[in-house]
């Protein structure tokens, strides 16, 4: 997200620049214009003054040497200020010119650098991107392995849950039974300890053979 915001910067960055870019090259012509605008304006003053000269030296020609001295030295010193001024106009031309061209240089290599930099964050946020999908897909393959594990396993529970009710009803049931044997033979042993103190109180089965030698005594007494 941070990467695609950067270049995003970048891309508004350059744009900005070259803007800026344009806007000085174009005050620069501007500010040339004026500065020819100026000195031919100059230089038309300086014709003009001279062609003014020219026409004083014929007046004053007729005038007093005095006067026609101070016009030469007022007229030459005009003349010295305007080729003065026009040599620092020229001057500060160049000037202007070379910072100009160094301004247009570093903004040219400025908007170079900004362009191989967006370059590099362009393929840098398309490998992020890469990367990120990647990191998703081995999130979702992961994810559908742990939830086929999570039904094998729940899969697993609920058949060993199904072995145990089974094994808990089998035990039950072997319980139970065991139960009724013991039941069973519990009630058998009653019937036949039963069974026997009724034949023991009654003399039958084998206690009725034991009491035969008794009655045949008694009888032979009697007899």
């Amino acid at each position: 997200m941070s990467v695609c915001y950067r270049e995003e910067e970048s891309h508004q960055r350059v744009k900005d620049l070259q803007s800026q870019l344009l806007d000085i090259g174009k005050e620069k012509a501007l500010e040339l214009q004026k500065r020819k605008e100026m000195t031919t304006h100059l230089k038309d003053q300086l014709q003009e003054i001279k062609f003014k000269t020219g026409m004083e030296r014929k007046y004053v020609n007729s005038s007093a040497e005095l006067l026609v001295y101070q016009g030469r030295k007022h007229n030459a010193n005009s003349e010295k200020e305007l080729e003065d001024e026009i040599k620092l106009l020229h001057e500060r031309l160049r000037k202007e010119r070379r910072v100009h061209l160094k301004m247009e240089t570093f903004l040219k290599e400025l908007q170079t650098s900004m362009e191989e930099k967006l370059e590099v964050w362009s393929v840098r946020c398309d490998t992020d991107m890469e990367d990120k999908q990647q990191e998703i897909n081995l999130l979702k393959n992961k994810k559908a392995n742990n939830l086929s594990q999570l039904q094998e396993l729940a899969k697993k529970y609920r058949e060993s849950e199904q072995v145990i009710i089974e094994d808990r009803m089998e035990k039950e049931a072997i319980r139970k039974q065991q139960e009724k044997k013991t039941m069973e033979q519990d009630a058998a042993t009653k019937v036949q300890s039963w069974w026997r103190g009724t034949l023991v109180r009654r003399g039958l089965g084998l206690h009725m053979k034991g009491k035969k030698p008794k009655v045949g005594k008694m009888g032979k007494k009697k007899k």
